[in-house]
């Protein structure tokens, strides 16, 4: 079974006023069978042994974000195709684009739901970003 996304868009005609090409929806309709992976918050360290990436740049924490969803996914047996909601959390709304840009990459063609939050602080101060999600594998 595939999932069904109500009301498909694209950042790039929500937010005209900046530079966005994100591929949302409104909502995601799934079958009560499937198999749900609720995913922990992700941040820019390695899932093997919780070390930080090195950068300070939310351009490439955003990358090792997107790529530990990825794996966990993967891990679950499912792929990306399978993620159907979002939560990002940034520390600064200057960041906003660039990170929206770069999970872009990772969710084209998959309209998960989305929301987005600009928090104080994460659990580390040098973390910048976090996401996390829920996919739903069909059974």
């Amino acid at each position: 079974m595939t999932h069904t996304r109500i009301r498909k868009f694209n950042t790039a005609e929500t937010y005209p006023e900046q530079n966005l090409d994100n591929d949302l929806c409104q909502a995601v309709v799934t079958n009560a069978s499937d198999k749900i992976v609720w995913l922990r918050g992700q941040c820019p360290q390695n899932l093997d042994n919780a070390i930080n990436i090195r950068s300070h740049d939310p351009i490439e924490q955003t990358h090792k974000v997107m790529q530990n969803i990825k794996q966990l996914i993967e891990e679950a047996g499912g792929d990306m195709s399978h993620l159907v909601k979002v939560v990002v959390y940034i520390t600064d709304v200057r960041h906003r684009e660039v990170v929206y840009r770069t999970m872009g990459e990772y969710i084209k063609g998959v309209y998960p739901v989305s929301t987005g939050l600009v928090v104080q602080a994460l659990a580390r101060p040098e973390w910048l970003v976090e996401i996390d999600g829920t996919a739903v594998i069909p059974a």
